[in-house]
């Protein structure tokens, strides 16, 4: 700066024709014009910065590595090998009625879909005393177990359902919470991941032995932990003695009209991959087309649903169908944004009114908040309960009997039922040829 006769910052933002704040932005060791310019992308493709940065990771190689983390990246062959990874679904029949037992059963979404899919439930256990009343009101034969699963591993598996012999039980399903592990011994086992829901998991997994195991969970734990959990999971899984896929699909592909992402890791048993000539799990290839709103909700049965404050429902009247806060007069966003307005990115979630022609945003477990808003296409309000349940693809018959905050939170955490149901159908694509 002396050198071009500039002594203050300020006489140096003016050189530049900007701020002194933009200056300080710029000056900052954290500040990364990449990242700038990938928000100004975000704002335009209506995508959130993780969702490029994420795909930058899995497709453009882009991610560095660090000594302490473990990237996934894809290499040119596994690209390749990915466009062999999809079996097609919509024609398969269970050759037979196959057993399931599931962990962390929530309010019947992937259960749901499995059963459509072809299986029997031996049991669902869920810790959740509401999402078990849904379950029971909608399945009564089905075996509901109210119970923390750490207790369930803890006095044994036996002793809540008719366990099945060893090697027997077909599928073993469920959605653990996602957590980092403590890396005690940090050798990648079981031991480094106790304490965690996927601990118990992968204690039921080894006791019973099942053909095949399905794990689903967020696709942020792809990338969770630089990729060390994803890591011992994959790593724990190998050593109980299965061979083990994973993927990040989308709801969009199977008949959901909803933009969510899930990770949804698959295993073989070992003996039956060596048996049945290198048996090979394929994923549900995608359907070739994507529902809109104006699909699904149609004659949408009427129900309770959240409703808007005035100030908000004021705001949001000023919103057009695909709009969000930038629709908005600037003064009127400015207020309504508060200190949103000036921290950068996207915001797109924000006094967001969906469209008739696009499908939902992922529905969270409450349909009205402010930086994931999901405000209906015509009506100035968030969806109601059958909305939602549309939405995630549930029938009209399968009732929430709890209050509306608590239908939301089960449905928000569901598994897509349709998209459940096409995962079974390639599970049990491979089920069929052990039969």
């Amino acid at each position: 700066m002396k050198r071009h006769g500039i002594s203050t910052q300020k006489e140096l933002a003016e050189q530049l024709s900007i701020s002194k704040n933009q200056l300080s932005m710029l000056l900052s060791p954290n500040f990364n014009p990449i990242k700038s310019n990938a928000i100004k992308l975000c704002e335009t493709l209506d995508v959130n910065f993780e969702d490029i940065t994420e795909q930058m990771a899995f497709d453009l190689e882009v991610e560095e590595k660090s000594p302490e983390k473990v990237i996934y990246k894809k290499s040119s062959k596994q690209i390749s090998d990915d466009l062999n990874d999809f079996v097609e679904v919509r024609d398969i029949k269970a050759n037979k009625n196959y057993s399931v037992l599931e962990l962390f059963a929530g309010a019947g979404g992937l259960g749901l879909g499995l059963e459509y899919a072809g299986f029997d439930s031996l049991g669902n256990i869920e810790i959740d005393k509401h999402a078990c009343q849904t379950l029971r009101k909608n399945r009564p034969n089905w075996n509901i177990i109210q119970e923390d699963i750490e207790k369930v591993t803890e006095n044994g598996i036996e002793n809540y359902i008719d366990v099945p012999s060893v090697g027997e039980l077909d599928l073993l399903s469920g959605g653990y919470p996602c957590q980092s592990f403590s890396y005690a011994g940090k050798k990648g086992g079981l031991q480094d991941a106790r304490g965690t829901m996927f601990f118990h998991y992968a204690k039921i997994l080894d006791k019973l032995k099942p053909k095949m195991f399905l794990a689903e969970n967020v696709k942020g734990l792809v990338n969770h932990d630089g990729g060390n959990t994803l890591k011992i999971m994959l790593d724990v899984f190998s050593e109980i003695g299965y061979k083990v896929k994973w993927k990040v699909l989308r709801a969009l592909d199977y008949d959901v009209a909803q933009k969510r992402e899930r990770i949804v890791i698959i295993g073989i048993r070992n003996d039956l991959v060596n048996n049945y000539n290198d048996l090979e799990y394929l994923f549900p290839k995608p359907y070739g087309y994507e529902l809109t709103l104006k699909d699904i909700l149609k004659d949408v049965p009427k129900s309770e649903g959240a409703k808007y404050p005035d100030s908000k429902k004021n705001v949001l009247d000023l919103v057009p169908p695909g709009g969000y806060w930038r629709d908005l007069p600037d003064e009127l966003a400015k207020e309504y944004m508060g200190k949103s307005y000036y921290s950068g990115g996207g915001r797109t979630g924000m006094a967001r009114r969906l469209s008739w022609d696009e499908p939902s945003l992922t529905l969270t477990c409450s349909p009205a908040q402010k930086q994931t808003e999901r405000c209906h296409p015509d009506d100035t309000r968030p969806f109601t309960v059958r909305e939602y349940a549309r939405i995630q693809s549930f029938p009209d018959n399968w009732e929430f009997d709890c209050s509306t905050a608590n239908a939301y939170k089960q449905i928000g955490n569901a598994v897509p039922v349709n998209m459940a149901k096409a995962i079974g159908l390639s599970i049990v694509n491979i089920l069929n040829q052990i039969n």
